[in-house]
């Protein structure tokens, strides 16, 4: 598809400005003073000024027309408003199965130096949810499935349920992201930037390319993943402000 086409399908800004305003239940994201529905049709509003200020960036940075594939927290907030509170549940059982097979508990049996540093990156993390959440994970040697403590999988799942539906959202954006609820708690806490956690995440990858250098399309993709690890990072932060 040429990009003439690709602009053809996507909507042409419309607004003059993006701006923010306190309305009941938060802070909406304006345009020209009317705010955006999400596909749902529920009006986009956030819960602190500083994410919906996040949002409404996005919104402002458009160009001609709106790309909704550059407006990740957008994308993020539609889906906490119309999806999380009819399946929080469910979202919460997503979260507890990437910690069922967490990233961060896979490690490499070579060479020396990869296994070294996992173990020290990696058991910082793990030791920090243990310490913060009393969650106890067990790492092992290869690929081979590790079962988790089910008293662990327990206390990830209620954690989940006990968060409101943006941060919820935000969660099991960064789980999915990073392969990783550790990460993801992590980030959320901002004990880890979220590109710090992006860096842990591919551990063994950029072990791999100080080895023997890294290729277009591996550094094309590292370079998507930081944008979205960026944003939630910001994501998060904005929630805590």
């Amino acid at each position: 598809m040429s990009d003439k086409s690709e602009l053809l399908l996507k909507p042409k800004r419309f607004y003059k400005a993006a701006a923010t305003a306190p309305v009941a239940g938060g802070f909406a994201v304006q345009l020209d003073g009317r705010a955006p529905k999400s596909p749902a049709k529920n009006p986009l509003v956030a819960p602190t000024r500083a994410l919906a200020d996040l949002i409404a960036a996005e919104w402002d940075a458009q160009a001609d027309y709106i790309d909704t594939s550059l407006m990740p927290a957008t994308r993020l907030a539609f889906t906490a408003i119309d999806r999380i509170a009819e399946t929080r549940a469910e979202v919460a059982r997503e979260i507890t199965a990437y910690a069922a097979s967490d990233h961060l508990c896979y490690r490499a049996e070579h060479p020396a130096p990869l296994v070294e540093r996992q173990a020290r990156a990696w058991g910082a993390v793990l030791d920090w949810a243990k310490a913060e959440h009393g969650l106890t994970f067990t790492p092992v040697a290869g690929i081979i499935h590790q079962p988790q403590p089910p008293a662990t999988l327990a206390s990830v799942e209620a954690l989940a349920l006990t968060l409101d539906d943006f941060t919820l959202a935000g969660l099991a954006f960064a789980a999915g992201l990073y392969g990783s609820t550790v990460l993801a708690l992590a980030v959320r806490a901002g004990r880890l930037t979220g590109r710090a956690a992006l860096d842990l995440a591919r551990l063994e990858e950029l072990f791999q390319a100080e080895q023997w250098g890294q290729d277009d399309e591996a550094a094309a993709r590292a370079k998507a993943l930081g944008v979205e690890a960026e944003m939630i990072d910001r994501w998060f932060a904005a929630l805590r402000a």
